[in-house]
């Protein structure tokens, strides 16, 4: 043998032994509990949606998966602690729309959004609801605009999470309005239903999954669904479009990411089993019933979805005149 082609043999043999541990690390995963991390307290859309993932993903793959909630910050807690954990996929980040407004929200992360992440897989789409409390005197959006127009010191809009959809659903709106209306954000869902309440605000913005029930038995009234169309399930309540806001159309999304370098064997596992998961018929039933769309999909349909994302969330934030945080 040559030096040439022993030079070649030991080079082959070196990018094998290379290889090697990325193969047993994939096939022996996952070998212990993994965990989701996500930037929302527990009782609303992404937890909910998260816990019946993570519930498929433990059945599926012998493993529990965790979820950790570490809401604050417009999501860079979470997204953080993902970034910055070892890439070995026992550390998953619920990716959402709210990840992509942070680039042009905040003044600076302490992560590329793009470049520290491995994408895995879209998830789910789900729309947002604008409701009062069932005792309010407000029944449409038309009645949101006269009272902010009258007496804005008695208008408060609600929503969660500085950086979250429903915030910059709550944003844009105030936007689009043109008249002054205070704004007011809390750590979750329950915390928002009980302000609408307690007439603590008078208008919240909130994905409708989590508020269908309080909808549906008379606890909350809806006024109008964000989203271009109306939801199925409540035929009666008419868009934002419809109710004379003629470009509000709101609608959100989640996936499932892992530190960036986590070996491709691990990416594609962890895709395959969220995409056989979602196939689920009672993981969509479920779904359906928080009025939620799975999604799913490639690592690639992820990267593009973010990327472009960032860009569209950066127009509103630019156009609602949104301060950086």
């Amino acid at each position: 043998m040559d030096h040439a082609a022993r030079t070649a043999v030991a080079s082959l043999a070196v990018a094998l032994a290379a290889a090697l541990p990325i193969v047993c690390v994939a096939q022996d995963y996952p070998s212990r509990p993994a965990r989701i991390v996500l930037g929302f307290a527990p009782g609303g859309v992404a937890d909910l949606t998260s816990r019946l993932l993570a519930q498929q993903l433990g059945e599926r793959m012998g493993q529990p998966f965790l979820i950790d909630n570490r809401p604050g910050a417009g999501g860079i807690i979470a997204a953080e602690t993902v970034a910055k954990s070892a890439p070995d996929g026992y550390t998953l980040l619920l990716l959402t729309n709210g990840n992509a407004a942070a680039v042009t929200l905040m003044k600076s992360l302490p992560y590329d959004p793009v470049k520290d992440f491995a994408m895995v897989a879209p998830l789910a789409s789900f729309e947002l609801v604008i409701v009062t409390g069932k005792n309010s005197q407000i029944n449409s959006i038309k009645d949101i605009l006269n009272l902010a127009r009258t007496a804005p010191q008695k208008l408060n809009l609600g929503s969660i999470n500085i950086g979250s959809t429903q915030h910059l659903a709550t944003e844009l709106f105030r936007a689009q309005a043109g008249v002054p209306m205070n704004a007011v954000t809390y750590k979750g869902t329950p915390a928002l239903v009980a302000a609408l309440q307690g007439d603590e605000v008078q208008v919240g913005f909130e994905v409708l999954g989590p508020v269908l029930t309080q909808i549906t038995g008379g606890a909350l009234r809806a006024i109008a669904v964000t989203a271009g169309r109306r939801f199925e399930g409540l035929p009666n309540v008419p868009t934002a479009i419809e109710s004379g806001m003629p470009q509000y159309n709101v609608t959100a999304w989640n996936g499932v990411a892992a530190p960036g370098r986590t070996p491709r064997p691990i990416v594609n596992r962890l895709n395959a089993e969220i995409n056989a998961s979602l196939a689920r018929p009672e993981m969509r039933k479920r779904m359906a019933e928080l009025a939620v769309t799975p999604t799913g999909g490639s690592p690639e349909d992820l990267s593009k979805l973010l990327v472009s994302e960032i860009r569209r969330w950066g127009d509103v934030v630019t156009q609602a005149k949104i301060e950086r945080q």
